[in-house]
């Protein structure tokens, strides 16, 4: 879906450009550049844009951590941020040449949650033909809190983690992605309950199936239609052409955050793998190349390892390092 325009001080602001791609369940927008704001002036431009920053303020974070975060946002500092149910990821550049992994995982809804939702969204014809308009009205947040189900942050439902040393919650990098998130909704505020857990295609056929029933209950019945055989009704189907591919986005897309299981691999280093295999992939597309098909193994493994020249005394790296050196009889040395 593409970026709603916005009036008021939002229409001074860029708005997150989305990348194109055909999972509902992942969204990523584009770095939004550097602005100026006027002391005063509300971060965000829309309702939920600023309900969102207002729901962040009013949860008790540090204040100058939060100041601080804004500050980065408006600088230009976030990156390309990346939905998904339950998380907002997004790399943020700090006081070091290597930007930090910034993240905010937001309790999703259960499906009895969902079901209660949207149940208040059927009672209230006004909600259904906004959502199915792809308008989102700010009232639905008073009816899904009247219905028990709080669509804009709790004090029990953020849990924000960066890479940076810094044990705030949030840090200053948090901090301005959760800034940056409320231009994301500014945006597209459907992006909202795609962190709570579903995506807007999903949600839309929900919606238009409770509406039909709706209907087809209120209108009397339909006269029989006679059948049709199978062979009779395709007799005559045309097929269109297939449609053009997919443009080739300027830069690899951004992998999933992979969950910190117990016996499982460590996930930033499988983030480094797959954000470089997608590096690779998209380097493939473009030039009709692979860059690193002559390596061998070893050669590889160095390559690999020399993308972290300078995080060798962390634990990720050292990790990283031994799994490198076993697999292909070398040392960490």
């Amino acid at each position: 879906m593409s970026p709603r325009p916005t009036s008021g001080p939002a229409a001074r602001r860029a708005a997150p450009r989305v990348r194109p791609g055909p999972d509902d369940l992942r969204r990523t927008f584009e770095a939004v550049p550097a602005r100026a704001s006027a002391e005063g002036e509300p971060f965000a431009g829309s309702w939920w844009g600023r309900a969102w920053v207002a729901a962040l303020e009013s949860l008790s974070m540090d204040e100058a951590r939060l100041a601080r975060g804004r500050a980065y946002a408006d600088d230009g500092q976030v990156a390309a941020i990346t939905v998904t149910p339950g998380r907002v990821v997004a790399y943020v550049h700090g006081s070091r040449a290597r930007p930090y992994r910034a993240e905010l995982r937001l309790r999703t809804f259960t499906d009895p949650g969902w079901e209660t939702l949207l149940d208040a969204v059927a009672a209230h014809p006004g909600h259904l033909s906004a959502l199915l308009a792809k308008e989102m009205p700010h009232s639905l947040a008073h009816t899904a809190e009247e219905a028990g189900v709080r669509l804009l942050p709790a004090a029990d439902d953020l849990d924000p983690t960066c890479t940076c040393p810094d044990h705030g919650r949030p840090c200053k990098h948090v901090a301005a992605l959760c800034f940056q998130t409320a231009l994301v909704l500014d945006s597209d505020p459907f992006v909202l309950l795609l962190m709570r857990g579903r995506g807007e295609r999903e949600l839309l056929d929900e919606l238009g199936r409770r509406n039909a029933e709706h209907s087809a209950r209120e209108r009397p019945a339909a006269p029989a239609v006679p059948s049709v055989g199978a062979g009779e009704a395709l007799a005559t189907r045309f097929l269109p052409p297939l449609p053009a591919p997919l443009l080739l986005p300027p830069h690899p897309g951004q992998p999933p955050s992979y969950p910190d299981l117990p016996g499982a691999r460590d996930p930033l280093g499988l983030d480094h793998l797959a954000t470089d295999a997608a590096a690779r992939a998209h380097a493939l597309l473009t030039t009709g190349r692979d860059p690193l098909a002559g390596l061998t193994p070893w050669q590889d493994a160095v390559r690999i390892a020399a993308a972290r020249p300078t995080a060798g005394l962390t634990a990720t790296t050292r990790a990283l390092y031994r799994e490198l050196a076993y697999a292909t009889g070398r040392t960490t040395t």
